[in-house]
Formats: C-alpha cells, structure tokens, sequence
C-alpha cells in the first residue's frame, strides 16, 4: 500500500500552520529583546553623552577664558553695554531656560527692530533671522562670524541646559511657526551646535532647519554627534552660512 494513502487527510497541511505559529511566537519573544536592547543603547548613550558635555564644557571654559575676557572687554569698549546677552529660550521637553551669549547686537536692538524697512520686516518674520541685520554691531558681526557669540553657552552645557550637539533652542516666538514639530525637536537638550549647523547655517529655510533637527532626532548616535562636532569646526573657520 502506498504510504501516502497511511497519512490522515488534513496532516501535510497542519505542519505550516505548526510552523507558521512558531515564527509568530519566536517574533513575538524578540520583540521585547529589541526593545531592551534599544532602551540599554539609548541609556548607555545617553550617560555617555551627559558626561561628555560636562567634561568637554568645564574643560573648554578653563581653556578658552582668555578669549571669554578679551571678548568682553572689547564688546563693552564698543558701546559700554554689558558683554553678555541672556536670552529666553525654549529647551528639553518644552520648557523655558536662559540661553547666555555674548552680546552681538547694539542695546536698543529691539527698538531698531521695530524701525526696520517692510521687506527687513518680512525677511524677519518669515525665518526669524536677517541676512544684513542693522542692528549688529562691528565687534558683533565678527564673534557671529565665528562663533564666538556661542561660546557663553558651554555654561549652559555645564549646568545641564544644553548639550554641546541638539537641535538649536527656538525662540519663545517661534514657538507656533514650529507648531506640532516642536515637542519631537524639543524632546532632548538642545546645542550649540546641531545638524544644520553645519548643513547650511543661515543659508537654510526654516522649514529646512526643522527638517534637519527631526533627521538628527531620528538618527542621533555618537557617531553622529562626533561627526558634527569636527565639521562645525570646519564652518566655523569657512565662515560658511555666517550672519
């Protein structure tokens, strides 16, 4: 007799559906593994990077101080205005911090804003920055120029309101231009330095810069980071995207 007719109808079909529960079963297991691997990868990054930026930001206020002082005394020779410029930002899961910088920008910059042309007007409202702001001033557009208005904010780094890589914080009035983006953006520190930083700087639309800060949100790692460190060093001396 043939061994097939020894089969009962029915068997040679039940083994895919034995098979076909196995794999849900063993997917189902890995799905936790994942998971658990991811959150150990994000908390390993994380305590990393926090004790990076505190190293790397103490270290560089040590470091750098000769260049905080001269660029103090030189912002206050130029109009006897205090050097430093603390602006209210938004940070880490939405809420508000003081952002220090040095002062770029003449005292009554906010007077001035209201005096500017109607096409300065709608260049500011629409990406919040101006290519020939009026209101810099000399000392001003060259610590902007090179980054040295940024500096201040490794304070704000060591402190734990920033980190030294993130998405730039937005203003406070930017907050409905950034609409349902901003909780994503905002949901780590944000840097001085970020993504689009060094992708455009200046030259970039706002929607591109919330582009960009999304991509990095999606794809931060400390490679990553890294890499955005050395070529923010490069766009700094290139001047590139610079206001």
């Amino acid at each position: 007799m043939p061994l097939f007719l020894l089969i009962p109808a029915g068997a040679a079909a039940a083994e895919p559906a034995v098979k076909d529960g196995f794999e849900e079963r063993a997917a189902a297991n890995k799905a936790p593994r994942q998971a658990e691997k991811s959150l150990k990868t994000s908390i390993g990054y994380s305590i990393f990077k926090r004790t990076f930026d505190v190293v790397a930001s103490a270290a560089g206020l040590l470091v750098l101080s000769p260049v905080l002082l001269l660029t103090g005394v030189a912002i206050m020779a130029e109009d006897g205005g205090s050097p430093f410029f603390l602006q209210p930002r938004i940070g880490k899961d939405c809420k508000s911090f003081r952002m220090v910088k040095f002062r770029s920008m003449y005292i009554n910059a906010e007077v001035m804003l209201e005096e500017l042309s109607a096409a300065e007007k709608e260049e500011f409202n629409e990406n919040f920055k101006l290519k020939n702001d009026p209101r810099i001033t000399k000392v001003g557009k060259f610590i902007r120029k090179t980054s040295i208005d940024e500096l201040p904010q490794l304070w704000n780094v060591l402190i734990g309101d920033m980190s030294l890589v993130g998405p730039r914080p937005p203003l406070l009035v930017e907050e409905e231009a950034y609409g349902e983006h901003l909780e994503k953006v905002m949901s780590v520190r944000p840097g001085i330095t970020g993504y689009w930083q060094v992708h455009g700087r200046s030259d970039t639309s706002f929607q591109e810069r919330i582009d960009m800060n999304e991509y990095y949100i999606g794809h931060r790692s400390l490679g990553l980071d890294l890499k955005i460190l050395v070529d923010t060093v490069g766009v700094v001396f290139s001047g590139r995207g610079a206001v």
